[in-house]
């Protein structure tokens, strides 16, 4: 629908650091005026907002929708379309699928399984090994968002664990080079002393113990002195500890070349959830301490940690229900993650304009993404309306998870999505996932200017 017109009436328009009251319009896929009492006759639709908070759409910078190889767990297709439920308009996938995504041919297949078939925007990162420098120098800007490296084993065999290979990857990566932090010798050595107690026998409880903290602030460390040392641009992804904030400057993330990440899981559960969730909520780097959590959640305000994302790592039930050892890290979470924010502004604890710069703004800003994560005259018309005074009860028979199951399973958020909007179409409203499939590959690295020795924050117009 080339030339669809919406009007978006009374909305509370929550950008940029403060909310008015006002109208959106949108035509051909864009935001045409942003104003009050705009009238459009000509609009092909009108909607009534008033009460409801327009948002710009969640991007969300990682994700793993499973596909392909893994596809019994999600796809692009349903994942996207969870994502769209909950408010995420853009997406960024991670490289461990099967075959893994480490060469730039099996970028290119990513790209073209995503187009037609994706109800959210989408980009991909090449994914880092051992022996795949060769390939990343020949990394393009426009071929995907980042580097992605396992600096710790997780899920799928990419662990980057050869000195000279680190070396090489943060000397001569050509773009943003995004690292999970985990120092895996230490994480065996955990493992083995938890064995020596409890044999196969091992309580979920453990896996923070495990998955230690000193073993994410070793690793972590490490990424930020390899950046340091190389010039190079650095995100370290899920933060899982209060320690590891000292690492991370605060601030707005423009300008900055070492950024951090927090998922919503960690600002939302701690390591008492173990008893009731269990392996629901088994992910690496994991779920840990209380004290932890409430220092990501101050970190998260203080803008030591940048951006807030979700790590959306589907598994089958079948596979959660297994022991410790069996049973695979990662949870399932785009459908909800926003609602899961949107407590915390109810609670007082943020404003709902911090919420749309780490999930909206920085992330636009981190990526240099075109035209996107901001409502302007001109950008694309990814959006989102908000009811906080709706609610959203998760239940077996709303979730839309190819997997089926959500640790917010029983939940009741306080908030609801009322719709999403994806390139000025129409995803999501009413609690049902539309028709209409208008996911585009995001333009990331838009400056084309990489390293910090360049300027590395697109130029943004300012209303």
């Amino acid at each position: 629908m080339p030339h669809h017109s919406i009007l978006i009436k009374d909305a509370s328009i929550v950008n940029e650091g403060r909310t008015i009251e006002g109208d959106v319009l949108i035509c051909a896929g864009r935001i045409e005026r942003i104003g009050s009492g705009i009238v459009a006759d000509g609009a092909d639709e009108i909607i009534d907002a008033a009460g409801l908070y327009l948002l710009p759409g969640l991007i969300d910078d990682q994700v793993h929708f499973r596909e392909p190889g893994l596809t019994a767990k999600g796809d692009i297709a349903t994942e996207s379309a969870a994502a769209v439920a909950g408010g995420i308009t853009s997406f960024m996938e991670m490289p461990n699928v099967r075959p893994p995504t480490t060469d730039r041919q099996a970028l290119a297949d990513k790209y073209v399984r995503a187009t037609g078939r994706s109800r959210a925007n989408f980009a991909f990162y090449l994914g880092a090994t051992n022996d795949n420098i060769d390939e990343i120098r020949r990394l393009e800007p426009s071929e995907a968002c980042g580097v992605k490296m396992f600096m710790g084993a997780s899920t799928g065999n990419m662990l980057v664990n050869d000195p000279d290979a680190l070396d090489r990857i943060f000397a001569d990566a050509p773009l943003l080079i995004a690292t999970h932090c985990e120092d895996s010798p230490m994480i065996a050595e955990n493992e083995r002393a938890m064995r020596e107690k409890y044999g196969d026998d091992m309580p979920m409880s453990a896996h923070p113990a495990i998955r230690s903290a000193e073993a994410c602030y070793k690793s972590s460390s490490l990424a930020v002195e390899l950046a340091h040392r190389y010039d190079a641009r650095l995100h370290v992804l899920h933060l899982t500890t209060g320690r590891e904030l000292e690492l991370f400057a605060p601030g707005p993330v423009t300008g900055k070349s070492i950024t951090a990440e927090v998922c919503v899981h960690h600002l939302f559960f701690d390591e008492s959830r173990y008893a009731d969730l269990g392996a629901q909520i088994k992910c690496n780097p994991a779920i840990k301490t209380a004290a932890d959590r409430e220092a990501l959640l101050e970190g998260l305000a203080s803008g030591r940690i940048d951006v807030v994302a979700t790590d959306h790592a589907p598994h089958l039930a079948s596979e959660k229900a297994e022991r410790y050892f069996k049973a695979p890290a990662g949870l399932p979470l785009v459908q909800h993650a926003l609602l899961s924010l949107l407590e915390y502004v109810h609670d007082g604890r943020y404003p709902l304009e911090l919420v749309v710069t780490r999930s909206s703004h920085a992330v636009a800003d981190l990526f240099a993404i075109a035209e996107r994560g901001y409502i302007r005259e001109g950008y694309h018309a990814d959006l989102v309306l908000v009811d906080l005074g709706g609610q959203t009860e998760v239940s077996p028979g709303n979730i839309l998870y190819k997997c089926g199951w959500s640790p917010f399973e029983g939940y009741r958020f306080r908030s609801s999505i009322a719709a999403t909007f994806v390139n000025g179409v129409v995803a999501w409203r009413d609690g049902l996932v539309t028709d209409a499939i208008a996911g585009r590959r995001l333009d990331c690295n838009a400056s084309r200017n990489l390293r910090p020795g360049a300027n590395s924050q697109p130029d943004l117009p300012t209303k």
